[in-house]
């Protein structure tokens, strides 16, 4: 099994993940990636009230290097004031 490390973006700012997970194939990476992105969005709805818009990502790599990339934009447009 391979490592990989699921840091975080937001923005401009990285939160890099220094321990990793052992997953057996990629499609366990992706669901991972998914689930982070998923965990990253509910927080944002918490923690960015007075945002309109929040790009946030999950980047993955492995010893050799980046894996693959899931992101999310968490938007918010009110129609009525």
């Amino acid at each position: 099994m391979s490592r990989y490390y699921f840091d975080m973006r937001q923005e401009d700012e990285i939160a890099p993940d220094e321990e990793g997970l052992e997953l057996p194939t990629i499609e366990s990476v992706k669901e991972e990636a998914a689930r982070s992105l998923a965990d990253m969005a509910r927080d944002a709805v918490q923690t960015h009230r007075n945002e309109t818009r929040h790009p946030m990502a999950i980047e993955v790599r492995d010893d050799s290097g980046p894996v693959l990339q899931a992101r999310f934009t968490f938007e918010v447009e009110r129609q009525r004031h």
